[in-house]
């Protein structure tokens, strides 16, 4: 299956019978720059051309809590490790990639000051890039844009208080 040629639908989000679960984590990262609000994306560089964005997220390794598993994994995908926690944003659903597991993705929200990023995992190159939160590209799993839309307004409120 090739990213670029795959349209997720409904049945990414239809869990079928006897589909084994995983857990995930991530977030979405936000930074504020001369008042605009940026949030963090990345994409492989290898489908650069016409490849949609994604928000880092991945799975949990024996012995971490969730909250770490997201900060390895935006850290591994987007090389952002200057974090400070925001809000929980809560859980969302949906198959893996290939259809073979069931994702029980767990999203918290981080404000940072970095700008650069420098991926820790070594095995796919990814890109880190930032979008005004009012000029989000298009994101290959639609939750995740969804996601961001959602949160908005705590975005912005949480990104003022915690100034």
């Amino acid at each position: 299956m090739k990213r670029d040629r795959i349209q997720i639908d409904d049945s990414w989000y239809q869990r079928p019978l006897g589909v084994r679960e995983s857990i995930s984590a991530g977030g979405i990262i936000a930074r504020e720059d001369s008042g605009t609000i940026y949030i963090a994306a990345v994409r492989e560089a290898s489908k650069v051309k016409n490849a949609a964005y994604v928000l880092p997220k991945g799975r949990l390794e024996a012995g971490e809590t969730i909250e770490e598993a997201a900060r390895r994994e935006i850290a591994e995908e987007a090389g952002l490790t200057d974090l400070t926690l925001l809000a929980e944003l809560g859980i969302l659903e949906r198959l893996d990639f290939r259809k073979r597991s069931w994702k029980i993705i767990h999203y918290f929200l981080y404000r940072t000051a970095q700008i650069e990023g420098k991926p820790t995992d070594t095995t796919i190159d990814y890109q880190l890039h930032w979008f005004p939160l009012d000029e989000l590209p298009p994101f290959f799993w639609p939750e995740q844009r969804q996601l961001i839309e959602k949160n908005m307004e705590l975005i912005r409120e949480s990104l003022k208080r915690d100034r």
